[in-house]
């Protein structure tokens, strides 16, 4: 019992060693993939989000909080995780192969005005890798989310934000934590002050009768994504 305790309390001083790290190093990263995203939905562009196992489903997380909400009600913004579709990604691996799986769909959809935001913890994924050289020809930004220094990816990338540790676990977290703070960024631009509803709140109709017209407020508890 004793070596899981030791066990719990390093990950947690590594967490705390990576949040460091990151105040210290990456709020400038941050904040500048912000502002790539607020220009290129300002130009009418696309967030397309690719990786795999865990990083697909932080693809998925990050369209959800851009085409959802984050944490303020507001018009939906562009954004599509490349980890979806099941029969897009089985038709290309199965007759072009499995590198080619995000490619692909960055060929079929990615335009010059749009983002890519490519995450690999490695840094060496083949299949975001291929789509991230690709969206660079297309001439989209390339936004990226790693978590080794000097990777591959991160020599494709316009952006790169790395949260570098030997355990995926650790820098997922903080990839989980950038990304947030990206979001919340990226969705207050677009806030205008009187059409934003906190999140605690959500507006309904009564039915009109002679006497009243008004509206109700009701409380509603916001469901983390």
């Amino acid at each position: 019992m004793q070596n899981q305790r030791h066990q719990i309390t390093k990950a947690i001083e590594t967490h705390k060693e990576m949040l460091a790290q990151f105040q210290a190093a990456g709020i400038e990263t941050v904040f500048a993939a912000a502002e790539a995203i607020i220009k290129a939905l300002k130009q009418n562009g696309t967030v397309y989000i690719c990786g795999n196992g865990g990083s697909a489903a932080d693809a998925q997380h990050i369209a959800a909080e851009l085409v959802g909400r984050f944490a303020r009600t507001r018009n939906a913004m562009p954004a599509i995780a490349l980890t979806t579709d099941t029969s897009v990604i089985t038709s290309i691996a199965n007759d072009f192969g499995y590198e080619s799986v995000f490619a692909r769909q960055v060929e079929a959809l990615v335009r010059k005005a749009d983002i890519l935001w490519a995450i690999s913890t490695s840094g060496s994924s083949q299949n975001v890798i291929a789509a991230a050289e690709l969206a660079r020809e297309k001439g989209a930004v390339v936004l990226a989310f790693t978590g080794r220094k000097n990777c591959k990816l991160e020599k494709t990338a316009d952006i790169c934000f790395c949260a570098e540790d030997k355990s995926t676990a650790r820098v997922q977290e903080i990839h989980q934590l950038a990304y947030h703070i990206i979001c919340d960024i990226v969705e207050q631009s677009f806030c205008q002050k009187l059409d934003t509803i906190p999140i605690t709140t959500v507006r309904t109709r009564t039915e009109p009768t002679p006497s009243t017209t008004a509206k109700t407020v009701k409380e509603q508890s916001h469901e983390p994504t």
